[in-house]
């Protein structure tokens, strides 16, 4: 009798007391929230999907930078280049000067004073 006072007097209860209503609702907040692959799963998927794709362009073109290199140092002039400039490599009878600039070196950290 109270039940029934109280659907008349709100139709939209009627409404939701409908089985397959309820089952909607219920499937409705089970995929948005409680499963495996809710919507808020997917936007964390989606956020590192989008990342890795962002990665693999990166290296990509990281890939194409260091084939170039590869393809400069099979010449012997350029391998000799490289290792002067990069490992201070040096002929026979030949001197060579490093100067670094104070901006360039990196701080020590015994030097510091108190």
């Amino acid at each position: 009798m109270k039940l029934r006072k109280i659907m008349s007097r709100y139709p939209v209860l009627n409404f939701l007391s409908n089985r397959y209503v309820l089952v909607i609702i219920f499937v409705i907040v089970w995929m948005t929230f409680l499963d495996n692959y809710s919507y808020f799963e997917h936007q964390v998927l989606n956020n590192e999907i989008q990342e890795l794709e962002d990665n693999k362009q990166y290296y990509i073109q990281e890939i194409k930078k260091d084939s170039t290199s590869i393809k400069q140092l099979k010449n012997t002039d350029q391998t000799e280049k490289y290792a002067r400039e990069k490992y201070y490599m040096k002929r026979e009878n030949e001197d060579i000067y490093i100067i670094e600039f104070e901006e360039d070196a990196p701080a020590d950290e015994d030097s510091t004073s108190l």
